[in-house]
């Protein structure tokens, strides 16, 4: 790693809001499906392997180690791009998922228990696209 790489790692690093307990929450998505595959969670040194290896690793709260996706399972998350929420308390990473993404072996963490919640749709007045940044919190 170049110096300029290690100090625009390192202010990225200094962006992220970690919570209380030192972690931050990670939206693994699928590149080519758009698929939101699984959430894990990422301290400091997760986040600074997963941005300079190209390869997600995360923080595991029960195990209380590190792990990087695939090791053992063979089915890796290869990084494809990552962002920051608006906050800067969550990241979205886009990867090229290799296998199932679930440790019970679906594709995605989120076909596993699906809800069935009342839905609803938005009036047609609140779909139309509002003027100005001051309406868009509202």
């Amino acid at each position: 790693m170049t110096d300029s790489t290690s100090t625009s790692t390192d202010a990225v690093l200094d962006r992220a809001r970690f919570g209380a307990d030192g972690l931050l929450p990670a939206i693994v998505q699928e590149e080519s499906s758009k698929d939101v595959l699984m959430l894990g969670y990422m301290d400091r040194e997760a986040l600074r392997r997963t941005l300079t290896e190209g390869r997600v690793t995360f923080w595991s709260r029960s195990r209380g180690e590190y792990w990087r996706k695939g090791d053992t399972s063979g089915h890796a998350q290869y990084v494809r791009g990552a962002a920051f929420d608006c906050d800067a308390d969550t990241l979205l990473v886009t990867v090229e998922q290799v296998g199932a993404a679930c440790h019970t072996g679906a594709h995605r963490c989120f076909d596993v228990d699906p809800l069935d919640p009342v839905t609803a749709s938005a009036p047609a007045a609140a779909s139309a696209p509002t003027s100005g940044a001051a309406e868009a919190g509202r």
